[in-house]
């Protein structure tokens, strides 16, 4: 499995201006993008949602586990995070409101500026 980047989620990138929100969380579509790829600890998922507090990230996790979209998993070792085929599925809706916030990011800006 290929290790999560620290500039997956630069700073000016239109993932950070998203205007959606999944279950009301700013952060939960970056997890579930963290989470593409497969399981993930928790550490490995604080490298490219650094700017995302413990706390938050903690928060986010448990929501995105409570509405269905992730599956928490204990062994004696390690804590896994892991999408489910709910969780899965939105992937593709994401993508495309990615796209579509690329396409309109000066738009975006803008009225956020304003």
């Amino acid at each position: 499995m290929v290790a999560l980047r620290a500039d997956m989620f630069e700073e000016i990138c239109p993932s950070t201006v998203l205007p959606f929100r999944i279950g009301g969380d700013k952060w939960a579509a970056l997890v579930l993008a963290c989470l593409e790829g497969g399981p993930r600890r928790y550490s490995e998922l604080r490298i490219p949602l650094a700017r995302v507090s413990p706390k938050v990230l903690t928060q986010s996790l448990r929501a995105l586990e409570h509405d269905g979209f992730i599956t928490r998993t204990v062994d004696e070792r390690r804590v896994t995070y892991e999408l489910t085929l709910l969780g899965r599925s939105l992937l593709g809706p994401l993508r495309q409101l990615c796209d579509w916030a690329e396409e309109h990011w000066d738009e975006l800006l803008d009225a956020r500026e304003s």
